[in-house]
């Protein structure tokens, strides 16, 4: 497995047992953030985490629990990392076991490799997109022997496309107008549509692994909430498109902010 993949796999499981630590306690120590947004002391051990590993690379890290630098500091970054130590942090707060740690390496604004780690279920998703390969694993602790991580025997990938079913992924929490207006633009193109409810970057595994078939996100999420689960998409042959560019979705940009997007 690649160096920086290796050390991405081992810092996200790293990472989730330091979020089941806490959340087996009764108190989250949950704050909010200027934005309404809720901040865990996960959110804060899992970063802690991450940096010890991600630090010793040779690539800066864009977290959203670090410091963020104005883009003049960031503009000349080749290679970053693009770390969310608690996506679904509203999921965590509900118990509801749907909230994942999102790690990614991009290159030049192009995702390189992804890692998703669902602590809950101790799934494992990983992804080389150079090679074009992305697996799941089911881990049976918060522990992974990176050498034992057969990508070959473990590859997901969407289903065909099916002219009578189409199932579309929707928010937990972010359901927008938007988005319901998409899903009915869909009532006349498909016998059935089925909507799959999901929290977190769950929601780009979900379309990954043949689960569902296209995740439109028309509501706002950061470079964090997507990198690593751009990258387990386009290593399965899907893309991850702007709604502003009709081009994929680009990372380290002077705002971190994402534009609209579809996954399909």
């Amino acid at each position: 497995m690649n160096k920086d993949l290796a050390i991405a796999v081992k810092a996200a499981v790293e990472g989730g047992a330091a979020i089941m630590g806490i959340y087996s306690q009764e108190d989250l120590g949950v704050e909010y953030k200027d934005d309404k947004s809720p901040l865990t002391l996960a959110d804060k051990k899992c970063n802690d985490v991450i940096n010890s590993y991600l630090i010793g690379t040779t690539h800066p890290i864009i977290s959203e629990e670090n410091r963020q630098l104005e883009f003049k500091d960031r503009k000349d970054w080749d290679t970053c990392w693009i770390v969310d130590p608690l996506d679904g942090t509203k999921e965590f707060v509900k118990r509801n076991g749907e909230f994942t740690v999102n790690i990614a390496l991009v290159k030049h604004g192009k995702p390189l490799l992804g890692v998703i780690y669902v602590p809950d279920t101790k799934e494992l998703y990983v992804a080389d997109v150079t090679q074009k390969k992305a697996g799941k694993f089911i881990l049976d602790q918060h522990e992974v022997i990176v050498a034992d991580l057969d990508m070959d025997a473990n590859l997901i990938g969407p289903k065909a496309a099916n002219t009578e079913l189409v199932r579309v992924v929707g928010s937990r929490s972010h359901m927008s107008e938007a988005t319901e207006n998409f899903v009915e633009s869909l009532k006349g193109i498909y016998e059935k549509v089925d909507i799959v409810s999901k929290g977190s970057s769950l929601k780009f595994c979900l379309v990954a692994e043949g689960k569902a078939d296209v995740y439109p996100r028309f509501a706002p999420t950061m470079e964090w909430d997507t990198a690593a689960g751009q990258a387990i998409c386009e290593a399965v042959g899907l893309q991850v498109i702007s709604k502003e560019t009709d081009e994929p979705l680009l990372y380290n940009k002077e705002n971190l902010l994402n534009p609209w997007f579809i996954v399909k």
